[in-house]
């Protein structure tokens, strides 16, 4: 298995949509960067997110998920309560190959302030806007700015077609658009 470079990432991209929006080369002045990097592609968080909040005493149960326990909080930034966190989406929409597999790892610009970036790896045929979660470890509010860099997305390529795909069995998650909340 190898990662896979930016070249392939481009052409992939631009021939068979599996990044769009797709950003050519990386965006950085002034912004928290963004768009294709040497191995992987740092991809950029919404203005859509959804902030957890203990307002309503609600329960975080992933098999009977409530929403009553987050705020809908659209916009240009994000402020994360203290040792809270919020869910969010990538700007950018993914079409994942038959023979790769995608890993996260979240920008050190957010990691050197105690934000973590949480995404679980992206499966062979997998497409979707990608779900993320900042979880903000520090005792004080932090921002998230939207339209710029949140994670970084590493294409691993297998040694051949998998034998199921993520399509093949019909993930629960497939095709997501928005924030999409926990499913069972």
């Amino acid at each position: 298995m190898g990662i896979m470079p930016d070249s392939w990432i481009r052409e992939m991209a631009q021939s068979q949509g599996m990044i769009e929006p797709f950003v050519e080369a990386q965006k950085r002045e002034g912004v928290i960067s963004y768009g294709v990097s040497s191995y992987g592609y740092d991809a950029r968080v919404s203005e859509e997110f959804k902030i957890f909040t203990n307002v309503d005493s609600a329960i975080v149960d992933p098999k009977a998920f409530d929403q009553k326990g987050f705020v809908d909080r659209p916009g240009e930034v994000c402020i994360i309560p203290p040792n809270s966190f919020a869910l969010a989406r990538t700007v950018e929409y993914f079409r994942i190959p038959r023979d790769i597999l995608v890993v996260c790892l979240g920008k050190s610009t957010y990691a050197r302030c105690g934000i973590i970036v949480n995404v679980t790896p992206l499966e062979p045929e997998w497409e979707g806007h990608v779900t993320l979660e900042f979880s903000n470890t520090t005792p004080l509010p932090a921002k998230i700015y939207a339209n710029e860099g949140a994670c970084q997305f590493l294409f691993l390529k297998g040694e051949g077609p998998c034998e199921v795909s993520y399509a093949d069995r019909a993930g629960k998650y497939m095709g997501q658009r928005g924030v999409t909340l926990p499913k069972l």
